[in-house]
């Protein structure tokens, strides 16, 4: 990942390959940020916004030679657009918007500076250290790509290395420190994710996702234990099972746990879908889009990095991870279309489409969250394509029993900018998935699939206060999104360890 550090420092003091500040286009904001450059440069940096046609916009990056009037050679123009409209995802974007503005100026360092808000913009009120968080987070994960496997590097572009956020005053720039610190945390959570994510499937696999998971928590303090097939055979985990029967890698299934250092913690338990390759089974997919499939483990990859980060912050929490891992594959040992599948606990499931094959896992896995007796049950899966038609890839669709807590999701997704968006789970839906030889049925027709999925997975978490996010639509993204590139985007990580980080730490008595 990007180094990112902080500094006290005024503008003209930056030592950097290229230093950015931030313009607002109205015309009262332009004025004054533009005049405090005039004192620096002159009546030059009229001049080179007017060459350059720079009017402080969206998206309008503009690079201006310092000419020795800074200790950094290049300075950047960001615009930020109208003031009215300011808010944190506008500054992940902008520096976002810097960030890869320098890399494709082959720049190694760049500095950001941390602006004091103008007073007078209603409904806009961020903390200091949110500010600082927000830009750091859109300049460093802006910068991610998955380039391992390219052997060629001759005519490559040198990429940004290392990202300065600084503030003048002693004050401001200890927010920004602060920042800096969390915003390592929650990038490299972010960067985990999305390299497991966009891994081949010939590289991440369940005994090789058990063994990533087992090196966060060796790294970060938290435990892993990893069942093998006979140690899940002997659990009764039959969905796991049954997917995992047309392939010729064996299941894991990984429990990971941390806790606070404290007694009488509220107990969290996290549930993320681990098919490492969804070929659909013998209800097969198409050829076409296919690859995308190794990021059918997104909702693991998140719960390893959420876990990661949350032993990083020392959040008092005890938190599960658990993460049923498989592929799904067709062969003449696969499970059929018609099968009935005993899941832990004794439920009993129809197999109507084998490729509705992640929430057949998540119910051995959801079942078994129970004897934790949790405060809360959030599963994340990609789970069904009929979520990405309702919601495309801007929001991920949530469902569950406990209002309050989806609530709290939703909060945390605003300030994250990673979204929830809530879809209804009313009784009649649930005649779709009834079974005529089993207690549910794993499909459940054409209409509303996002939502029979999730009642399916409800079947499973008893009277547990319990939140299902499909992220099918966030997780794999088909084309570049501001701060996050086509692929795996980490759907889920910078929302949950929000969501986690306000919950409170002790359980009521």
């Amino acid at each position: 990942m990007v180094r990112i550090t902080s500094l006290r420092s005024a503008l003209r003091q930056v030592k950097s390959d290229a230093v950015a500040c931030f313009v607002a286009e109205d015309a009262k904001l332009f004025r004054g940020s533009m005049g405090a450059l005039r004192k620096i440069f002159g009546r030059r940096i009229d001049q080179a916004a007017e060459l350059g046609d720079f009017r402080g916009k969206e998206g309008e990056v503009l690079a201006v030679p310092t000419e020795r009037k800074l200790s950094s050679p290049l300075l950047m123009l960001v615009g930020l657009g109208e003031g009215k409209k300011l808010s944190l995802e506008r500054y992940r974007r902008a520096a976002a918007n810097a960030a890869k503005k320098a890399s494709s100026l082959s720049r190694r360092r760049m500095a950001i500076e941390v602006p004091d808000l103008p007073a007078g913009l209603p409904g806009f009120t961020p903390l200091p250290e949110e500010l600082a968080l927000a830009i750091a987070e859109g300049a460093v994960l802006s910068l991610y790509k998955f380039d391992r496997y390219i052997t060629e590097k001759k005519g490559r572009k040198k990429p940004l290395t290392e990202i300065t956020l600084f503030h003048p005053t002693e004050e401001g720039a200890r927010n920004v420190r602060r920042a800096v610190g969390r915003a390592r945390i929650l990038c490299g959570a972010t960067w985990l994710a999305r390299d497991l994510e966009n891994a081949p499937g010939n590289e991440i696999y369940p005994e090789t996702l058990a063994e990533a998971a087992r090196r966060s928590a060796d790294e970060f303090g938290y435990s892993a234990t990893i069942w093998d097939k006979k140690r899940i055979e002997r659990e009764g985990f039959g969905g796991l099972l049954a997917v995992n029967s047309g392939s010729a890698r064996p299941p894991r299934f990984v429990i990971l746990e941390y806790n606070g250092g404290k007694k009488d913690l509220n107990t969290i338990v996290l549930v993320g879908k681990g098919v490492t390759f969804d070929a659909g089974g013998i209800s097969i997919k198409p050829a076409g889009g296919m690859a995308e499939m190794k990021m059918d483990m997104s909702g693991a990859a998140a719960v390893i990095a959420v876990l990661g980060a949350t032993a990083r912050l020392k959040l008092p929490l005890h938190l599960v991870g658990l993460i049923p891992a498989t592929e799904n594959m067709p062969s003449g040992s696969a499970m059929r279309p018609g099968d009935i599948i005993t899941h832990y606990g004794g439920k009993t499931s129809e197999v109507d489409n084998t490729d509705a094959e992640g929430r057949l896992i998540l119910a051995d896995a959801l079942a078994y969250a129970k004897k934790y007796g949790p405060s809360v049950i959030i599963d994340l899966a990609t789970l069904t394509g009929a979520c990405v038609v309702a919601l495309g890839s801007y929001a991920t669709g949530m469902m569950g029993n406990d209002e309050q807590i989806m609530e709290r999701l939703k909060r945390a997704g605003e300030k994250t900018f990673d979204r929830v968006w809530q879809l209804p789970l009313f009784e009649e839906y649930e005649k779709q998935i009834k079974s005529e030889v089993a207690d549910v049925k794993n499909v459940g027709g054409r209409w509303a699939g996002a939502i029979t999925a999730a009642l399916f997975l409800k079947k499973f978490v008893g009277e547990s206060p319990w939140v299902h996010l499909d992220i099918a639509g966030t997780a794999i993204l088909e084309e570049d999104q501001p701060y996050a590139p086509k692929g795996g985007s980490g759907a889920g990580v910078r929302l949950l360890i929000e969501f986690l980080t306000s919950w409170d730490a002790v359980r009521p008595s």
